[in-house]
């Protein structure tokens, strides 16, 4: 891994992320406007960078799949291994492209297009426009937001994944499962010391009890519509089985232990347009091969594989995907 300083690439090897009692600190992140008005949602004009390994990145190919946003926005995709000099572009690995916008060999060259003297980390997923040549935002909260509510007349679905009438719920759900099980995962797995990792463990399962409580009567998180909060759990629970239980020591229970995440879980696997950003074997990769300091060995794991498409009883609870996905 690294950052930029100064529009330099630096190891970080000195660099914490921890505070002073052992816990995990996620760095902001630096791009953050937004397309809109004054940017207009043209397609073809944008360009996201992506790994289907990141969680933050899947969040917004989910979007773009669900929405049917393929022709509108282009993606290029990492190679999923990333080690001391950062995410890399590698079209001779399966699953990977090269830099479609500027060929290069790494991330970090495009946001040094963007600003020549950027000072941060470089990470994914970047929204890109090609017309004003900079980063427009690198937060895939507001990147997935932009692609649900912006690009509505681009988009091939009629899918609305933020519907008027639950968006103050989406917008607390999001926040609501963000820092025990999105970055929860990460306070478990990068945890400096035994009590912030315990911490961590405690509020993680916690929150998932709680969900799985919750999906007992509801189809999803929100209710009876499909929405961005599921999209934003999605991500975690699909690896948490292959990778969190056990690369950071997440590992009271699997998600397939669950009686309704589980099967919720599946569901969602199984959503038209939803297989194609799933890529388990650039996941794994990833988290076993990148985390040295967490795996020297770097050996990867053979298993689990949760059956994510075995069938699912979701369909007995009221509600249910957008028509537009069955279309």
């Amino acid at each position: 891994m690294g950052r930029m300083i100064d529009g330099d690439w630096r190891t970080e090897a000195d660099m914490n992320e921890h505070s002073d009692d052992g816990a995990f600190e996620r760095d902001t992140t630096s791009f953050r406007h937004w397309v809109g008005d004054d940017v207009p949602p043209a397609a073809g004009r944008y360009h996201l960078y992506v790994s289907y390994a990141c969680p933050w990145a899947h969040r917004t190919l989910l979007v773009r799949a669900l929405l049917g946003l393929e022709d509108a926005i282009s993606v290029s995709v990492v190679d999923p291994v990333r080690y001391d000099q950062g995410w890399t572009f590698d079209p001779e690995k399966p699953g990977c492209t090269p830099d479609h916008v500027f060929g290069g060999t790494h991330l970090r060259d495009v946001y040094t297009e963007a600003d020549p003297e950027y000072t941060g980390r470089v990470t994914v997923p970047v929204l890109y426009d090609t017309d004003a040549d900079t980063i427009v935002n690198n937060e895939s909260e507001e990147i997935m937001r932009m692609l649900d509510v912006a690009f509505d007349d681009h988009a091939a679905r009629d899918v609305d994944l933020y519907p008027e009438g639950y968006r103050d719920e989406v917008d607390r759900l999001i926040e609501d499962i963000y820092d025990p099980i999105n970055n929860g995962v990460y306070r478990a797995g990068f945890a400096d010391s035994q009590r912030a990792y315990d911490n961590a463990v405690d509020d993680l399962f916690e929150a998932l009890a709680h969900y799985d409580d919750v999906l007992a009567e509801q189809r999803y998180l929100a209710g009876d519509v499909l929405t961005e909060a599921d999209v934003a759990m999605f991500t975690t629970l699909y690896r948490f089985d292959e990778v969190y239980h056990t690369h950071f020591k997440c590992n009271r229970k699997r998600i397939s232990d669950y009686d309704n995440l589980w099967p919720y879980l599946r569901e969602l696997c199984q959503l038209p347009g939803v297989a194609d950003t799933l890529y388990m074997e650039h996941v794994k990769q990833h988290y076993y091969r990148s985390h040295g300091h967490l795996n020297p060995k770097r050996l990867v794991p053979t298993g689990p594989n949760p059956a994510f498409f075995a069938p699912h009883d979701r369909d007995q609870l009221p509600g249910g995907p957008p028509a537009a996905l069955n279309q």
